[in-house]
C-alpha cells in the first residue's frame, strides 16, 4: 500500500510555517497516542504515520528533499513505517513530556549526546572549472569541539555531576490532582547531569566557534545544483556526539561566450556577408583551445554546426557532449561611398533572380498566395 502524503497526514499545506506544523503534530499525536488508545492497532499505526511525517517535515533538509522528490527523496533518511524502531515514550518524551508519563519506570532521560548540525556552503565556479574539475580551498565558520575540556563542557580536571533534583533521570514527577505529570527537570534541563565548574574556554557548552579551512575536490562535469558532501565536516556534536556533514552547493557562473545545456555547449559566432556567400574557414573557440570550422558557400544565417566531443564530460558518466556553433550573419556598418556603390551594383545584378534569394522569393510567393486565397 502506498504511503500517504506527509502534509495530508498532518493536515497542513506545503506553505505552513514550522511552528504550525509542530502544533498539528502535537494535536495528531495526542489523538492517536497508544496511552489514549490502548489495544487499538489502527491508532498505533496512525501514530507511527504521524511521527514519520513530522520527522521529515520538521527537518529543513529532509523537507526540501521531500518537496522535490516525494517519498523517494527521504526513504533512506525517514526510514518508513517499517523502519520505526523507537519506543513510544522515546518519541513523545521531547514534545509531550509535560503531558504523559513514560510508564512505571518514570520515563527515559533524553540523551545529551547529540549529532552536530549539517552545514551548507555555496560555491561559485567558472564554467571552465566546472567542466575540467578543480580543487578549491574554502573557509567555513562552524562549531568545533572544545580542546581544553575535550568537549565535556566541564573545567579541565573536573566532570559533570549527577543532577540532585532528578537523580540523573532528566525528568521530575509532579502530582496534579488525579494526574501524575512528568516534566523536564528544571535544574539540568533534561540532561541528568549538571556542570558545577564550567570550562573557561567554551563556558560549559563543550563547543567553540571556529573558521575551518578545507580543501574541496570538484569532479569534472559538475553543474549548478550539484552538491558535494564532506562527511564529518559540519558542526561538532554536543557532549562528544558525532559531527554533522558539510554540503558544498555548486553554482556555475554565466560565461561570456558559452551556454551550457547538460553535456552540450552552445555559442554564436558572427560571420560576414562575404564568408557566408563564398564560404570560408572560421576560428572557433572551445574550452580546450581553438579549432577550425569550414563554412560552406551559400551558408544562411542561423545555420547550426556540431563539433562532436567538444562539450562536457558528464559528472555521472556517459559520452562527452558536443559544441553547437550557430553562425549569425553580420550586416556591414560604416560603409564608404565606394562600398555602397558596389552593393548597389550587386543588388541590380541579383534583383529578380529567384536562384539568388530562394527563401525570399518563396516567402513572398506564399504571401501572394495567402492574399489571393482571402479574396
Amino acid at each position: 500500500m502506498s504511503k500517504r502524503d506527509y502534509y495530508e497526514v498532518l493536515g497542513v499545506s506545503r506553505d505552513t510555517a514550522d511552528r504550525d506544523i509542530k502544533k498539528a503534530y502535537r494535536r495528531m499525536a495526542m489523538k492517536f497516542h497508544p496511552d489514549r488508545n490502548p489495544g487499538d492497532a489502527e491508532s498505533e499505526d496512525k501514530f507511527k504515520e504521524v511521527n514519520e511525517a513530522y520527522e521529515v517535515l520538521s527537518d529543513a533538509q529532509k523537507k526540501a528533499a521531500y518537496d522535490q522528490y516525494g517519498h523517494a527523496g527521504v526513504e533512506q533518511g525517514a526510514g518508513g513505517q517499517g523502519g520505526f524502531d523507537g519506543g513510544f515514550s522515546d518519541i513523545f518524551g521531547d514534545v509531550f513530556g509535560d503531558i504523559f508519563g513514560g510508564g512505571a519506570g518514570g520515563g527515559r532521560r533524553r540523551s545529551s549526546v547529540q549529532r552536530g548540525a549539517d552545514l551548507r556552503y555555496n560555491l561559485d565556479l567558472s564554467l571552465e572549472d566546472a567542466v575540467r574539475g578543480v580543487e578549491k580551498s574554502i573557509r567555513v565558520p562552524t562549531l568545533v569541539g572544545c580542546d581544553p575540556c575535550n568537549g565535556s563542557g566541564a573545567k579541565p580536571g573536573t566532570s559533570a555531576k549527577v543532577c540532585g533534583t532528578c537523580g540523573g533521570n532528566g525528568q521530575v514527577r509532579m502530582q496534579q490532582g488525579f494526574f501524575s505529570v512528568q516534566q523536564t527537570c528544571p535544574t539540568c534541563r533534561g540532561e541528568g547531569k549538571v556542570i558545577s565548574e564550567p570550562c573557561g574556554s567554551c563556558r560549559g557548552q563543550g563547543r567553540v566557534e571556529q573558521v575551518k579551512t578545507l580543501s574541496v575536490k570538484i569532479p569534472p562535469g559538475v553543474d549548478t545544483g550539484d552538491r558535494i558532501r564532506l562527511s564529518g565536516e559540519g558542526e561538532a556534536g554536543s557532549h562528544g556526539g558525532p559531527a554533522g556533514d558539510l554540503y558544498v552547493q555548486v553554482n556555475v557562473r554565466q560565461h561570456p561566450i558559452f551556454e551550457r545545456d547538460g553535456r552540450d555547449l552552445y555559442c554564436e559566432i558572427p560571420i560576414s556577408f562575404v564568408d557566408a556567400a563564398l564560404g570560408g574557414e572560421l576560428e572557433v573557440p572551445t574550452l580546450n583551445g581553438r579549432v577550425k570550422l569550414r563554412v560552406p558557400a551559400e551558408t544562411q544565417t542561423g545555420k547550426l554546426f556540431r563539433l562532436r566531443g567538444k562539450g562536457v564530460t558528464p559528472v555521472r558518466g556517459g559520452p562527452v557532449g558536443d559544441l553547437l556553433v550557430r553562425v549569425v550573419l553580420e550586416t556591414p556598418v560604416s560603409l564608404t561611398s565606394r562600398q555602397k556603390e558596389l552593393l548597389k551594383d550587386f543588388q541590380k545584378d541579383t534583383e529578380g533572380g529567384k536562384k539568388h534569394s530562394p527563401k525570399k522569393n518563396s516567402f513572398f510567393d506564399s504571401v501572394k498566395q495567402f492574399f489571393e486565397d482571402m479574396t
